[in-house]
């Protein structure tokens, strides 16, 4: 994937990520999950969808067999991912590779629809459209995003490490733009502080995952990359906390007979 707005232009792809990705980056706070819920999210009776569902974070961790759980993504290999976990743990979710934009599910099939740290790589215009299909009146629609915070010295460092090999990285930029855009009328915004626990290998990992590593370094850089990251954190105690910031922007959509 490369689109203008997000590193420059740069392609990257998060299916090189996914087993770094499936092991280290469900690591949403509890507090997180338990916003959702009181959203709707997965609640008893009803549809959810998750968009850039990557390997299927979200919807195992909010999993209610008494509720029907759909999640999708562009990248085959993360579905892959999602659908064997699912597989495993027999948990009944429905996953599909389609574009965001374009899932070619049923007009007003879902009760809420999620979106956790993907919106900007979507067509905003377009998005907006597919959601007004798919969510029923009175139905909500939830952006998340969970960013570091860069006065954390641990996150700082590997960030600072990683725009030193790819000066093109973009990551943590842009956030509010996303969060507080007026998608829709009626636009709710929360926002809370998280303190994630790590050891130094699970942060490595996390850093492994992110867009700007091996998503899109070539194998000599990113090589060199692990190297200096790995000798960065032998540096720092064995388990510690980063904190994050945690937003939720949504938005409760309501129809007029004549839009359908």
């Amino acid at each position: 994937m490369n689109l203008s707005s997000i590193d420059h232009g740069a392609v990257f792809d998060f299916g090189r990520t996914s087993v770094d990705y499936a092991k280290y980056r469900d690591i949403y706070p509890a507090e997180l999950y338990d916003r959702l819920r009181s959203l709707g999210v997965a609640a008893d009776g009803t549809s959810w969808l998750d968009l850039g569902t990557g390997t299927g974070v979200l919807p195992k961790n909010l999993y209610n067999p008494n509720a029907a759980i759909t999640g999708a993504d562009i990248s085959e290999k993360q579905i892959s991912f999602a659908r064997k976990e699912a597989e495993e743990n027999g948990w009944d979710i429905t996953y599909l590779v389609a574009p965001a934009e374009a899932t070619g599910l049923p007009d007003r099939g879902f009760d809420t629809i999620t979106a956790a740290q993907c919106f900007w790589y979507f067509d905003r215009e377009k998005m907006r459209n597919e959601i007004r299909r798919l969510l029923r009146s009175g139905g909500t629609f939830i952006k998340i995003v969970m960013d570091w915070e860069l006065a954390d010295p641990i996150a700082a460092n590997s960030i600072g490490l990683v725009r030193s090999m790819n000066p093109q990285w973009t990551g943590g930029e842009g956030v509010g733009d996303d969060i507080f855009d007026d998608l829709f009328p009626g636009r709710h915004t929360e926002t809370f502080y998280a303190d994630i626990p790590f050891t130094r290998e699970s942060w490595h990992g996390r850093m492994c995952a992110c867009r700007g590593t091996l998503a899109s370094m070539d194998a000599a850089t990113f090589t060199k990359w692990d190297a200096a990251h790995r000798e960065l954190l032998s540096r720092c105690q064995e388990r510690f906390t980063v904190r994050h910031k945690v937003y939720l922007t949504w938005f409760v959509m309501a129809y007029d007979i004549a839009d359908g």
